[in-house]
Order: C-alpha cells, then structure tokens, then sequence
C-alpha cells in the first residue's frame, strides 16, 4: 500500500530555469516534502532531472512537442552553439511536414500530444497502487489533460493548480460563454469545464480568475464538487537570493524590466513617456536607462526606439541563461540584475485577461528591496498589492498618468529619495499551506 501522502506530480515544464510554469511547482518541492509528502514527478524532458525523489521525464509523442521537447533537451546537453543549430534544424526540416499534418487536423498548441505517455504511465502506477493522489500544475494544458484522463479511468483523489486562465474573454462585457473558434481555445474552454466536474480541487491564483470560473461553472460554488479557491503562487528567494542588498545611487537611473514582452506587453509605454520628459527635463536623456531581460524585444518597442532615436537609453540583454564559467544558474544572473536597479518595470498588459492574471515576476521583484513601477490593467487585486508595498502605479492606457509617474521616479532618484518597499515579500510556504489544508479536509470528508 502507499502511503497517505504518495502524490503523483504532473508538470510538464519541471525544472526549467527561469520559467514561471516550473518555477511554481519546483518552489513547493521543499514545503511538500518537510510535510511528509512523497512525490513522484512526470515531466517533459526539457528540464533538468531531480534525483530527490523519483522524477520521470517523457518525450510527447507528437511532432511539434517533441521538436519543442528537443531544442531545450539540445540545449541542456550542449548550449546553443553550432551541434544545437545543426541537430535543431535537422529535426525541424525533418519534422515539418508532420507538424503541419498535426496542426491541420488537431490545431492544438504543441505540448498537448504530452498527456499520452503521463496519462500511461501515471495509470500504471495508480493501478499497482503507488500513489493515491494526483496533482496536475500548469503551464501547459496537457498535464491537466492527463489528470483528467487518469481520474476518469482509476477514480484517484485528482487536485489541479491553474496558472493562466483556460478560457480568454474578449473584453469586460464577455463572460466567456461562447465556444471559440479557434480549435486549440475551444478545447482549453472543454478542459475548463471537465476540471470544474471532474478535479476533487481546483485552485486559481488570482480573484478574477476564480470569479470568472465560478460564473462559467456553476459547480464550483458547491463545496463537494471541485471547490474551487484561491492560491497566491508567492516566490522562494530568487536564485538563492538570501538578503536584498543596500540600494547605491549611480550616475544613472536603471529601469529593468524581466521577462517576456509583446505589443499588447510593450516597454513603447515607457520610451513614449520618456520622450516628453527628456522635454521637460533635457539631463534626463544621458540619465536615463532602460534594460530588457529575457526575451526579444517586442515590435512596437523597436519602432519607438528607430522613431525616437533612443538605440543608447533602451539596452536589450535578451535571455540570461546558466554561466557555464561561474557555474550561476539564470536565475542566480536575474536577481544579481534585478539589485542593479533602480527600479524594476512591471508590465502588465493591455488585455482583458489581465483582469484575472498578475505576473509571476511581480512575487521575485518582491524579493529585492527595489521599489516598483506597476503599469496595470483592470485588475484591482494587484493595484492593492502594489500600493501596500508603497510602489509607483500606473494604468495601461492613461498617457498622463504615466508620464507624471515617469516623472515623479525621475524626481525622486534626482532626490535621492527612491521610496524603500514595505511589507513582506510573499514566500511559497503559504500557498503550500493552503493547499495542504485543503487537501486534508477532503481527506476527513472522504474519511466520514
């Protein structure tokens, strides 16, 4: 028999460096074993191997997974030089003509063909009687895809943590009832609902999310039925990070931004707002300095940088990844980024699904001891958050109040006087803690 506390974890993205998906469940690790639990840990092969517990990892079985599977496997391997551009491209030219296939007669988004060797492999297990819980995390969908199989078919206690909302509303006036159709949406809207029916617990990480959920299905207000709440995800100390260090002032003012961008996600809100400062304030142009971390920068961002001849003030560092000469993971790299700031930029979004998201950065930034200049968007949960940590906040859209923030952060550094965050970060052991409470009381009502 296993024990009470055998859980089989299914995280497609696990232990990927610098990825929120594998972040949030990697960051529990710790807690859940300090209680007791005894994981065993299904994931793709993108990420790197944990040797605590059992941790298996499976290629997805379909084409563009495993073209996606295999570029991060390559690089894990053997960095991204010439072997990883040779091999990648080789299995791409190769794989093409499959993934169109796939896509033609699917259109679901690449990871989703991974539920099938998770789904064979966690029955075997189930069925042998080596674990008696089920917990799917995501990131991609899949891994709720084979919880869902898996509680279908073996009836084991299935609990199930929402990233990213399911289903994507249009605007305020949607409440997403209306099936998609774009193929890979109208299937994410069908998981939603069957893990509102099916998952014993299921839990959303932000107000809106849940909110939403709840009036899409109805059985979620009921507590016996997939009792649906809310986990803030927190974040462990960004790369080992176990002090925040003392802020020093430079010659320059250091805005960063981490993570990902895009034209509905773009730092062209901040050069547009620096333009009118430089204006006002003609020393703020050799001043000023904005730096991007971890992606490409977005198109409306270049544009802004070309129209406004800004090439020196905007720094893009792309992607930090492990060093292989110190040996620092890139996460490590972020965060010795992150205290090099003055302050740290987070974008929120100029889409409606920004009402029921906040973004994983913000619980890192959290960390640092740096103020921080939120730019939101109908989400009054993480105005709320911010303005308790005494940071700049701004709405998306609202070019004035942008620009006077922009301002007043010029102002205040001129001063000397960049306001110290307050409060405490928000750390991983409390959502941990909710979860567990949860689950224990679904055990004594099962148990009665």
């Amino acid at each position: 028999m296993p024990s009470k506390k055998s859980w089989l974890i299914l995280s497609h993205g696990f232990n990927m460096d610098g990825r929120a998906a594998s972040q949030t469940i990697t960051d529990k690790i710790p807690y859940l074993l300090e209680a007791g639990i005894q994981p065993t840990v299904f994931s793709a092969i993108t990420g790197i191997k944990d040797h605590r517990f059992t941790h298996r990892q499976f290629l997805a079985w379909g084409p563009a997974a495993f073209r996606f599977d295999f570029r991060h496997w390559i690089a894990n391997q053997y960095g991204r030089g010439f072997i990883y551009k040779l091999l990648t491209r080789t299995v791409s030219v190769l794989l093409a003509p499959f993934i169109g296939l796939e896509k033609l007669c699917l259109g679901y988004s690449s990871q989703w063909s991974w539920a099938m060797p998770a789904f064979i492999h966690g029955r075997s297990l189930i069925k042998s009687g080596k674990v008696n819980l089920i917990f799917s995390t995501g990131g991609a969908w899949s891994a709720h895809l084979a919880g869902l199989w898996l509680k279908k078919t073996t009836g084991a206690t299935w609990i199930a943590e929402i990233h990213d909302p399911l289903v994507i509303r249009k605007d305020p006036n949607d409440q997403g009832f209306e099936k998609p159709k774009n193929r890979d949406a109208r299937f994410r809207h069908y998981l939603e609902s069957q893990l509102s029916k099916y998952a014993d617990h299921v839990w959303w990480f932000t107000e809106g999310a849940l909110h939403y959920a709840k009036v899409r299905n109805h059985n979620l207000n009921t507590p016996n039925n997939a009792h649906g709440f809310i986990v803030l995800p927190g974040a462990e100390p960004p790369g080992g990070l176990s002090f925040a260090k003392a802020h020093i002032y430079t010659d320059k003012l250091n805005l960063c931004h981490f993570g990902s961008l895009a034209n509905d996600r773009s730092l062209s809100t901040i050069l547009n707002a620096l333009a009118p400062l430089i204006q006002k304030y003609p020393k703020a142009r050799d001043s000023i300095r904005i730096h991007a971390y971890g992606t490409p920068l977005d198109s409306l961002t270049i544009a802004a940088i070309q129209n406004l001849g800004f090439s020196d003030v905007l720094l893009a560092h792309g992607r930090l990844e492990k060093d292989p000469l110190t040996g620092k993971s890139g996460r490590e790299r972020v965060v010795e980024k992150m205290q090099e700031a003055d302050v740290l930029i987070l974008l929120h979004g100029n889409d409606e699904w920004c009402a029921e998201y906040i973004p994983s950065k913000f619980y890192e930034y959290l960390w640092t001891g740096r103020p921080i200049w939120g730019i939101t968007h109908r989400n009054p949960q993480l105005d709320e958050m911010l303005l308790e940590r005494d940071a700049y906040l701004s709405h998306e859209g609202d070019i004035e109040g942008i620009n006077m923030a922009l301002e007043k952060i010029w102002l205040d550094w001129q001063s000397k006087q960049l306001p110290k965050p307050i409060g405490n970060p928000i750390g991983v052991h409390q959502a941990v803690a909710t979860i567990l409470n949860n689950v224990n009381k679904l055990a004594s009502s099962l148990s009665h």
